[in-house]
């Protein structure tokens, strides 16, 4: 039977059932959100003089709770108006309306009696056939749909997203006794193709694949933090981005998460697997106790391994615990000989040997914790998982880890893994063992650009499934290589069609990469149909090199620099105007000169998380690679008979004034920074890239025709000059911008008004790419501007006046 997911309905509105309900909202489906009715009555209740009937109150507990998650930041949702696609209702009014849904997912408290008569209830109301599922974090399955009959049996599971349901991939499916094959089938491809999930069926075993080792992995720091004396900060510098981990690491991640989420999970699994090699481990240790009993748990109640305080001048200061006192003091500094030597090693993986192999304690403590973390892993399997990349991909998707423990094992290397685990008392798995000697000697590898797993009953290398929708550019780089130079690598992806990847430190785009771009619209109008714009980095691209612009500008090389601006600009203009279609595919942060790019292309593919936006006014000059041009140029595009044209150019300008940045792909539409009609997003970034080349294949294949150069935007001159400089003036005198922010505002002004003309006229691109450039070459060699940019460049931050 082929299913379709239209409707939805979540059964508990807390918080990760209102993430749940607003994450299907996300992806176009509609959700009725039910709770439970309250028993009483609040004092503002009261004084309104409602009573335990009136429907306000009946549906209070649910409508306060999406309204607190629609409120919360990050957000839930990826624009504000698809919470339109909610429902709200109670348990006893509204449960009938799930005999219309096509999904049931229960999310109440973690107690099995009371997910047992929820779903008694919900029973006697569901159609048959409709799938139901328990976003339940570790409570056995089997035990769950005892008693029910036999359709909801076969079309019952778990199905475990992680918390927030929006921004963690991993998504659990755990089958009971008697849920149907078809059912985890359609479960397993709809988390990834829709919710765009890395799904993983687990075994029905106590915390299910991603927090048996995640907590594993973080009760092994407890206790390793003791044992080799360590502070809170020496761990969480050793356990955060320098191994591809969250910035958050391990203590502030668990003061996120809640000490008490972490501690009930870590006692089911001590409760429920007695017979774990490394059951003692799962017991907490005498800090974490004393924690529990202060109620000490972390962002929640105010503090955990860290306190907020305000210090002297009521300025907030960052307090660490001690876990020897068991008293806050002030953060201390943590350095590392063996971390410095990474600084120069880009790539996470190409870290690990390295960070194994210091002398210092980062080394011992990277050994001790990988050692102890290779052993288990090896033991879970078959137990919680038969394929070991299941477990990797848990970790990835549910940690936030860039790399799973196998993945680790490999970078480091079999021999020394093994080496590590034998230092620590402990031993690996009989299988492992039994890979060695049949002389393979990795858990991972790669072959015609698909990976491949070691599969242990098999005891052969396979294909890892479900790659087929992907474009993995790790896997291909090497073997379609077209052409590289230090910035870029241009991918031949197959049918046609080539990618440029950028490959500078954050991606960002300065004269190799600009020389990259226009070698790859040189290689594809000779021999190729299309090209994408993209890659697989954190970031698509963070902007220009304002290193190199701050040089230039120091040094007074102004023909040079604007030769360079020049260069940018008619490299985005190539992009435009090229003889073959070009597709951007940004993802992540695509700011300054990498939303410029976007803007330029002929279609742009977006992930949904995507964060994009001109926020040049940050370090004190306009966008001048193309970006005031195409805001310019979209505002005369939008004008409209009987519109204010002047209120248009106005939203258009302040996109650019602000510095806005969509919190989503989905509200770049707003910022008219993608455009409907054009533009389309992907949810799932791993389908990204494979998803570009279709539409750069399907552009060129229905007739691809170079577009003529554009001699028709509206500008309005003075009309619009006048407006701009009035404000501008007003806002200076309010204070609430400083005279630098005026002059930057008032260039941009210039420009988006097309000049001082006398009356509104229709100009060329071009005419807007000269005033733009030189009103950024202008803002350029400022003083105050070069000392923003040295700040943004000693910082990462923009400095604010």
């Amino acid at each position: 039977m082929k299913r379709h997911i239209n409707k939805i309905a979540v059964v508990g509105s807390g918080i990760m059932g209102s993430g749940i309900a607003c994450h299907f909202a996300n992806i176009g489906v509609e959700v009725l959100l039910l709770d439970i009715v309250p028993r009483e009555l609040t004092d503002k209740e009261k004084a309104k003089g409602l009573t335990l009937e009136d429907k306000v109150v009946r549906n209070r507990l649910v409508n306060d709770s999406l309204t607190k998650a629609l409120k919360s930041k990050p957000s839930p949702i990826y624009h504000q108006k698809f919470a339109n696609r909610i429902t709200t209702g109670n348990l006893e009014d509204d449960i009938a309306k799930v005999k219309d849904v096509d999904w049931i997912i229960e999310v109440v408290v973690e107690r099995l009696d009371i997910k047992k008569k929820v779903f008694e209830s919900l029973e006697k109301h569901r159609t048959p056939g409709t799938l139901i599922t328990s976003n339940t974090s570790g409570i056995p399955i089997k035990f769950m749909s005892e008693g029910r009959s036999e359709d909801f049996q076969k079309h019952f599971c778990g199905t475990h997203f992680f918390n927030p349901a929006r921004y963690l991939k991993l998504f659990e499916i755990i089958p009971g006794p008697k849920t149907d094959a078809s059912v985890l089938e359609f479960l397993n491809g709809y988390g990834e193709q829709f919710l765009g999930k890395t799904s993983v069926v687990a075994k029905d075993t106590p915390a299910f694949i991603g927090n048996r080792i995640g907590i594993f992995s973080i009760q092994s720091l407890f206790h390793a933090v003791k044992d080799l004396g360590m502070t809170v900060e020496e761990v969480d510098k050793l356990t955060g981005p320098v191994i591809g981990r969250p910035k958050s690491a391990t203590f502030r991640t668990v003061d996120v998460v809640g000490l008490d989420t972490l501690v009930h999970v870590a006692n089911g699994i001590y409760e429920n697997c007695p017979n774990d090699e490394r059951h003692d481990l799962f017991k907490l240790p005498d800090f974490i106790n004393t924690m529990m009993e202060n109620k000490w748990l972390g962002s929640k109640t105010g503090q955990g391994f860290y306190k907020k305080v305000k210090g002297e001048g009521g300025k907030s200061e960052i307090l660490t615990l001690d876990l020897d006192t068991m008293d806050y003091r002030s953060k201390k500094s943590a350095k590392f000989a063996t971390l410095e030597l990474t600084k120069t090693i880009d790539k996470v993986v190409d870290r690990f040997a390295v960070l194994c192999g210091g002398k210092d304690k980062a080394g011992e403590f990277y050994r001790k914790s990988f050692g102890q973390l290779f052993a288990y892993v090896s033991h879970r399997i078959p137990e919680i998982s038969d394929d070991l990349y299941k477990i990797d991909d848990a970790m990835k998707a549910g940690f936030g880890w860039e790399h799973g423990p196998f993945q680790i094992w490999d970078a480091v290397g079999l021999e020394k893994g093994l080496e590590f685990i034998a230092a620590e008392g402990q031993t690996a798995a009989q299988w492992v063992h039994d890979m060695k000697a049949t002389g393979v000697s990795s858990f991972y590898s790669v072959k015609e650009g698909a990976t491949y797993y070691y599969d242990i009953p098999n005891k052969e290398m396979m294909k890892i499934p479900g790659q087929d929708a992907f474009i993995i550019l790790d896997n291909i780089r090497k073997s379609k290589e077209v052409f590289k130079n230090s910035g870029v690598i241009i991918e031949d992806l197959g049918d046609g069609i080539l990618n440029c990847e950028f490959q500078s430190k954050m991606n960002t785009i300065g004269g190799d990469v600009l020389a990259g771009l226009n070698k790859a619209v040189d290689l594809a109008e000779k021999d190729f149909q299309g090209l994408v714009i993209g890659n697989q980095a954190a970031n698509f691209s963070v902007g220009a090199n304002i290193g190199m612009i701050f040089m230039m500008a120091v040094e007074q090389e102004y023909d040079e620099l604007n030769m360079a601006i020049k260069y940018f600009q008619d490299t985005m203009m190539r992009m435009r105007y090229s003889s073959i279609p070009t597709v951007a595919a940004p993802h992540g942060m695509a700011l300054g000169g990498g939303c410029e790019l976007s803007m330029h292309a002929d279609k742009v593919v977006a992930a949904a998380e995507t964060y994009i936006g001109l926020v040049e006014f940050g370090v004190g000059v306009i966008p001048g690679g193309g970006g005031s041009k195409e805001m310019a140029m979209r505002a005369s595009d939008s004008f409209r008979k009987g519109d204010v044209e002047l209120n248009v150019l106005q939203e258009y300008f302040l996109t650019i004034g602000m510095a806005k940045v969509s919190t989503s792909a989905y509200e770049a539409f707003d910022l008219g920074i993608l455009q409907k009609g054009k533009d389309t997003i992907v949810v799932n970034k791993d389908r990204q890239i494979a998803t570009a080349k279709a539409h750069a294949k399907l552009m060129a294949e229905q007739g691809y025709t170079r577009p003529p150069q554009r001699k028709d935007i509206k500008v309005l001159g003075k009309q619009a000059l006048g407006m701009f400089l009035v404000g501008t003036d007003s806002m200076e005198a309010s204070r609430y911008i400083s005279e630098h922010d005026k002059k930057i505002a008032n260039k941009l002004a210039y420009v988006m008004a097309g000049g001082d003309l006398s009356e509104p006229s229709y100009v060329s691109e071009q005419y807007l790419l000269d005033i733009e450039r030189e009103a950024f070459l202008s803002l350029a060699t400022e003083r105050k501007t070069l000392e923003r940019i040295q700040h943004m460049l000693k910082t990462g931050k923009p400095l604010r006046n």
